[in-house]
């Protein structure tokens, strides 16, 4: 399950306002390449929306089925909340119909 935490405004190319949800995954811990400390955390990704802002604000806290699950992309530079820089090639997307590991297998 993933669960709507926060909307965003955006703009598309002819300058439209649009709505995107923030969806976030379960917790999860991390470990730190450079330290080895474990942290806690939670997956994120957006979808844009038809809703309208209203809508939008209403929708904080409503769960989804489906997981958010790592894509590969081409790298890109990101900085973290605690200012640092690093590369990543991969991004986070929603999917509401995962795969099972079952169904992986036996496919």
């Amino acid at each position: 399950m993933v669960q709507i935490v926060d909307y965003r405004i955006n703009k598309n190319s002819e300058g439209e306002e649009f709505v995107s949800l923030i969806l976030e995954g379960d917790l999860t811990m991390v470990q730190s390449k450079e330290t080895g400390s474990w942290y806690a955390t939670a997956k994120r990704a957006s979808i844009t929306s038809t809703f309208t802002e209203e809508r939008a604000k209403k929708l904080i806290g409503k769960e989804l089925p489906g997981l958010i699950e790592k894509v590969d992309c081409d790298p890109y530079l990101y900085t973290t909340e605690a200012g640092e820089e690093i590369e990543l090639s991969h991004s986070w997307d929603y999917n509401p119909n995962p795969v099972s590991v079952e169904e992986e297998v036996f496919a």
